[in-house]
């Protein structure tokens, strides 16, 4: 597969990682089509100026007679079209992270981020410290950066920094897209059940990176989250049974006084957090408990690359942050500010809110959580108490209809009624649910006062909610 002038043909293109390497890919010298359900901005322009054609929708005659090699991205499966035709004439198919390594991992220091939350923010965060430090590294975060304004590239450099997914490769191949990417330095920010549509249990997470920490090798490291109990399950607890399956050297980072890169002096402020990691002091614009972790993981990583203290401060402190993390959108008319957060796991809520609450909500205002039941564990009931906790961190909470809840079984599904009693009543917050995003603008804009915060979570578009409550 590393024939330059072969002709790869990408279907689902216009994702994120599946576009930045088609791109990449056109540089080198191949010839690169694809097609997509959805050709959308700014992956359509971004594609186009490089010169690769896409054709809007899945038909198996997007499929060029003469393509050496078909990448089938994550999103497709049995009964796409294109899908179908690959397989009926037996072509020469791979998936994304297979390709990744093949093409362009093999000999790089590959830097892998993993875990259930923070993954985007500290990958993002680590290659932003190695950029402003001159090291140019490779990348491929899954989503955009203030720093970058895209989610992937590849350079000369000797290092790849790399958002690890423990989500599945492809529908050929169910193992998780992060054992494919031949890492060198291992960080695992912290474990949580998620994915409610790949994995039964925990035990299983755990499994899957169990099994990644076994590729890496002994002049590598394992970067491990300290205060997060089952992160230190899949990792250092085990590290005897796992000394024949990873030698690569385990170093722990948290708050626990027993880490071997501490944290301390945490202080919180407008303009940013403060910290310090084993005395040595660093500053980071951004908010909350979880990103002072995600901070001090890319540390310790920027450390293993040979960057010094003095960049690394550098690159903390000039860190633009990531999209839809945090990211305050505006205010309306009437003084209400909006912020947008990609958050879809309760802990992700829970710890996203209490740090906009820190920063943002003054004396006497209030903090209003928007929810959208659209990540395929949160369509699911496997959360349906802790959403409620979760929530309940703001003082007011408007719930949406689940996103295509049809798709989950109704004895499996999130009952939002339920979840709505419960932030009412044992939490005593005001909540509602609305069908849409109108009806949640229009329940909203009589309840909120100037000063107060709107936080926006959703892993989707939302139906556009933010531009219209902006203009409440």
């Amino acid at each position: 597969m590393s024939a330059s002038g072969q002709h790869y043909h990408f279907i689902g293109i216009c994702g994120t990682a599946m576009g930045a390497v088609a791109a990449a890919m056109k540089d080198r010298g191949f010839t690169i089509t694809g097609s997509d359900s959805g050709i959308y901005e700014p992956m359509a322009s971004f594609l186009q100026g490089k010169g690769v054609t896409v054709q809007e929708g899945f038909s198996a005659s997007h499929i060029p007679a003469e393509a050496d090699v078909i990448v089938i991205g994550n999103a497709i499966s049995r009964g796409n079209p294109e899908c179908e035709e690959v397989l009926n004439r037996r072509l020469l198919y791979t998936s994304l992270p297979e390709l990744l390594k093949h093409q362009f991992l093999r000999g790089r220091r590959n830097f892998v981020v993993t875990g259930t939350h923070g993954k985007t923010t500290t990958t993002s965060l680590l290659t932003w410290i190695l950029e402003s430090a001159g090291v140019n590294p490779s990348f491929m975060i899954g989503g955009l950066t203030g720093n970058f304004g895209q989610g992937g590239r590849f350079t000369q450099s000797e290092f790849t920094v790399l958002e690890g997914d423990e989500y599945d490769t492809a529908f050929f191949d169910k193992r998780s897209k992060f054992v494919h990417y031949l890492p060198e330095l291992v960080i695992v920010n912290n474990l949580e059940y998620d994915h409610a549509d790949i994995f039964p249990d925990l035990q299983s997470i755990q499994l899957s990176f169990n099994r990644m920490l076994r590729l890496v090798p002994q002049n590598g490291l394992v970067l491990v989250n300290g205060d997060d109990a089952q992160a230190l399950a899949a990792t250092r607890e085990n590290k005897a049974a796992m000394m024949t399956a990873c030698p690569a050297p385990m170093a722990t980072v948290g708050m626990n006084e027993s880490c071997d890169y501490r944290l301390t002096a945490v202080e919180y402020a407008r303009q940013g957090m403060t910290f310090c990691l084993n005395g040595e002091p660093f500053m980071v614009p951004m908010d909350g408990a979880i990103n002072v972790r995600n901070a001090a993981m890319a540390v310790c990583a920027a450390r293993f690359a040979g960057v010094s203290d003095d960049q690394i401060s550098t690159g903390l402190a000039t860190f633009l942050g990531v999209s839809r993390r945090q990211t305050v959108r505006g205010l309306t008319a009437g003084g209400v500010m909006i912020i947008d957060d990609f958050g879809h796991h309760p802990t992700a809520i829970r710890e996203t809110a209490q740090a906009l609450r820190d920063r943002f909500v003054q004396p006497g205002a209030r903090l209003w959580a928007l929810f959208e039941p659209r990540s395929n564990t949160t369509k699911r009931k496997v959360f349906q108490e802790e959403l409620a906790t979760a929530l309940a961190t703001a003082d007011g909470v408007l719930l949406s209809e689940i996103f295509e809840a049809h798709k989950v079984p109704a004895d499996d599904r999130l009952d939002v009624a339920r979840l709505v009693e419960t932030i009412r009543t044992t939490h005593g917050r005001t909540c509602f649910v609305e069908p849409d995003a109108d009806a949640i603008v229009a329940r909203l804009a009589p309840l909120v006062r100037p000063d107060d915060v709107v936080v926006v979570f959703s892993n989707g578009g939302f139906g556009c909610i933010h531009e219209k409550l902006l203009a409440m």
